[in-house]
């Protein structure tokens, strides 16, 4: 069964890094793509990093040179490495992988196992 748990939410203060690590279980985690969102309330599911199994990524535009999305394999563990943190940046962040290869890393809808989600708060 697949299991993907988030952790490394917090407050912080804008200008300040915090660092969210998702942990994969049930599945051949070095294969498939994996991706970060994000949610605020009465709006859609965002897409914030996507890595592909060699490691390289993409980033949304509004995080681009702030963020950044790493994988160690070895460890069965996802990161998102975010600094510079803005108070825009505040949401519930989720981690999420899929067996097929998203067309759209950025797409909610290409993602079929999710994370609980841990809780991001920037204050300006």
């Amino acid at each position: 069964q697949v299991h993907l748990v988030e952790s490394g939410g917090g407050s912080v203060q804008a200008g300040g890094s915090l660092r969210l690590s998702c942990v994969g279980a049930g599945y051949p985690f070095s294969s498939w793509y994996m991706g970060w969102f994000r949610q605020v309330p009465g709006k859609e599911r965002e897409g914030v990093a996507g890595i592909d199994i060699d490691g390289s990524a993409t980033y949304a535009d509004s995080v681009k040179g702030r963020f950044t999305i790493s994988r160690d394999n070895a460890r069965n563990t996802l990161y998102l490495q975010m600094n510079s943190l803005k108070p825009g940046d505040t949401a519930v962040y989720y981690c999420a992988m899929d067996p097929l290869y998203p067309a759209d890393w950025y797409s909610a809808n290409e993602y079929r196992y999710w994370g609980q989600g841990t809780q991001v708060t920037v204050s300006s």
